[in-house]
């Protein structure tokens, strides 16, 4: 093995000489330098894996070579090592970027235990979370033969979720193959329970949390608490989330969090318009015929959010100050952030925020976004890049300031397709990739959930003969014209609108200023 290069500087360095031989013996190789001067013309004419570096030393201080070395090499880590444990000290040394501190008398063993944690520190990670997960594995493939209630899922779901987060930081490509078969056969068995179980959803109490019934069950309660704002993120999937929390926790700490199941379509013109309406989209058909579109209806689809929710909020006696915002564009987030101090008084501030809708389009149709997004772990990655510099995060902050509480939702999540399926339809079947709903479809019965009798879901019918199919696990529809070209096309694009867990089980939580 490669010795790893010490540079070590202490005016008393002969008085470390039992601590030198002792990394010595452990194939270390160390550079000694008796003072600051002495360190930068060190670094300059040979390149080290660490610095120990003695803070209090004539000439050049610690700090002062500090300065010096990282100006030769910025990314080079120091081990600032010292008698003075005053705190503004200490917090000079951190806010200079060290590696790590140590307070003098140090021993052989901190010393080597620093060196493990700052040169060691991804290759034993990446050790200790394979271990750990081959172990979990088993245990998950087990948990895969016996769920079978929508809690057991959502605990499977969040399980592989975590793993995933894992094992994004470890070089062991193998392990995230292995875990990637896992997802896909939790999806496979979880389309088989949701072809069982969801028709039953809607004729008894046992049932899961669904958009339709999300803000009586969930929203309402937390209204009493004081003002709110609740955010809506469409397309934004569980694991996205989970990496968007972080960015919260210095504003806001979670009082509650939990999974509820998106509805069939997992598509926004019926996910999204069931959470503001609380109703059913054949309910919401025959209750607001003027403001329910189906498919093959020209204009948008999800034009009277606001007329739902205000429709039910009167249902559920519910009488506030309460605002609806769409924000589609950077313009529109900045237009509300502007004004948004000066409806202190408005008790529920709902917005519903498009950009990972936009972005997962973006990735169907712009080459530079397939790059950027060419995985679930490139895609976290852009989604929280743009969360970071968003006019949104900076509402959040405001909301924060002005003691607001705070939820945070989607209507449906989104999964990466991998291959087509062959369907045909007439001139009236809608164009959705994962779900198709028309009269006389033709299509690979293995790759969807059938519901002939849409009412059997609660969806409207186009016509009497009309019927919806669900793509299953990461197939997605392609006509038979032009078919090789559209399944290139589309492959690798995120979609939404079928059966997995990455569109049905989604994120709800509710945060309170910290």
């Amino acid at each position: 093995m490669e010795k790893i290069n010490i540079l070590w500087v202490d005016d008393e360095i002969d008085l470390l000489k039992s601590h030198i031989l002792f990394l010595e013996d452990r194939n270390y190789a160390v550079v000694k330098c008796p003072s600051g001067q002495d360190a930068i013309e060190a670094l300059q004419k040979q390149a080290f894996d660490i610095v120990f570096l003695d803070e209090n030393m004539p000439g050049l201080s610690g700090l002062e070579t500090l300065m010096e070395l990282k100006q030769i090499n910025a990314s080079l880590p120091i081990v600032m090592i010292t008698k003075n444990e005053e705190e503004s000290l200490m917090e000079e040394a951190i806010g200079s970027k060290i590696a790590d501190y140590l307070i003098k008398p140090v021993n052989p063993n901190q010393i080597l235990l620093s060196l493990k944690k700052n040169l060691d520190h991804s290759r034993l990670v990446s050790e200790r979370t394979t271990a750990t997960y081959q172990q979990e594995f088993r245990k998950i493939a087990m948990d895969l033969s016996m769920v079978n209630s929508f809690e057991g899922w959502v605990d499977l779901y969040k399980k592989l979720i975590y793993w995933e987060l894992e094992l994004e930081h470890i070089e062991d490509s193998g392990m995230f193959e292995i875990l990637e078969s896992q997802k896909s056969e939790a999806n496979h068995q979880f389309g088989k329970f949701i072809e069982k179980t969801y028709p039953q959803w809607f004729n008894g109490s046992d049932a899961p949390v669904m958009s339709h019934t999300l803000f009586r069950k969930k929203v309402a309660p937390v209204l009493k608490n004081g003002p709110t704002l609740m955010v809506v993120i469409d397309n934004l999937r569980y694991d996205q989330w989970m990496v968007l929390e972080e960015v919260l926790q210095p504003y806001y700490k979670k009082s509650e969090e939990a999974a509820y199941y998106s509805i069939l379509p997992t598509a926004t013109q019926y996910a999204r318009n069931a959470i503001f309406s609380g109703l059913m989209p054949l309910d919401m058909e025959k209750r607001h015929p003027k403001l329910w579109k189906n498919d093959t209806d020209e204009g948008g689809k999800n034009l009277y959010e606001a007329e739902f929710l205000e429709a039910q909020l009167k249902r559920l006696g519910l009488n506030l100050k309460w605002e609806y915002h769409k924000i589609s564009s950077l313009k529109q987030g900045k237009n509300l952030l502007q004004h948004f101090k000066s409806h202190r008084d408005t008790e529920l501030t709902v917005v519903v925020y498009n950009f990972v809708d936009m972005l997962s389009h973006a990735k169907t149709e712009m080459e530079v976004i397939k790059e950027l997004a060419s995985n679930d772990k490139a895609y976290r990655s852009l989604t929280l890049s743009w969360f970071r510099n968003s006019p949104l995060l900076e509402l959040i902050q405001q909301a924060h300031g002005m003691g607001t509480q705070l939820i945070i939702t989607t209507d449906h999540g989104t999964i990466n397709v991998k291959q087509p399926s062959k369907v045909i339809g007439d001139r009236e079947t809608s164009l959705n990739l994962r779900y198709k709903t028309g009269k006389s479809l033709t299509y690979e019965r293995k790759d969807v959930l059938e519901c002939k009798r849409p009412a059997d879901f609660h969806l409207p019918s186009i016509n009497v003969s009309s019927s919806y199919i669900f793509a299953r696990n990461d197939l997605f529809f392609a006509y038979p014209n032009n078919y090789n070209y559209y399944a290139s096309y589309y492959r690798n694009t995120y979609q939404h609108g079928g059966i997995s867990l990455e569109e049905q089980i989604v994120p709800f939580a509710v945060l309170q200023p910290r």
